[in-house]
């Protein structure tokens, strides 16, 4: 599962050619023990995060959306993308 960014204890990863179960663009979420999937709109799909965590994903989401959607693009033709840095 390639990473496409890290921080506050957040990992986010896309998977290549994953339209199977969840056909909106989203992302995979891991903090601690939590899961969750997330689309890139910020609706929560699957899973659970912490609330403050959900929020901090959401925010990073729409800070990073263009990015974040090219990067997925990429992902489902199965192709690598670069990795996004946490800030600015």
């Amino acid at each position: 599962m390639p990473e496409l960014t890290r921080f506050a204890g957040i990992v986010i990863y896309l998977l290549f050619k994953d339209t199977q179960q969840h056909n909106k663009p989203h992302v995979h979420v891991y903090y601690g023990e939590y899961e969750a999937s997330v689309g890139i709109d910020g609706e929560l799909l699957a899973g659970s995060l912490p609330k403050r965590q959900l929020k901090i994903v959401i925010g990073w989401l729409a800070l990073h959306e263009e990015e974040v959607y090219a990067a997925w693009n990429k992902a489902v033709r199965g192709e690598h993308f670069s990795k996004i840095e946490p800030l600015r």
